[in-house]
């Protein structure tokens, strides 16, 4: 995750994930929106989920980067906001 919250006004946070292939991009994404379904979180925006290399998810103060693994490098977002705190998001326990 980059804290992005002193270097953007439109959002807070950036979470940052990859998948190893487009189907593991989308199942990962479906996941993330279930998730924050169960607290009445909706995505204001979804893009490029069709492709599957990059797909974002727009939750207003936080934005979350899906991507598959050339694609990630490609764009390199950890580099691009190097000014960004990075902020660790332990595992989940299931």
């Amino acid at each position: 995750m980059l804290d992005v919250s002193s270097l953007l006004v439109i959002t807070d946070l950036f979470v940052i994930a990859s998948g190893t292939s487009r189907r593991h991009v989308m199942t990962l994404v479906e996941e993330v929106e279930e998730q924050l379904k169960t607290i009445d979180r909706r995505p204001l925006r979804r893009e490029g989920f069709e492709d599957g290399q990059w797909v974002l998810l727009d939750y207003g103060d936080v934005v979350v980067h899906c991507f598959d693994p050339e694609t990630r490098d490609y764009y390199d977002l950890e580099r691009l906001w190097l000014d960004a705190e990075r902020l660790e998001l332990a595992p989940s326990s299931h």
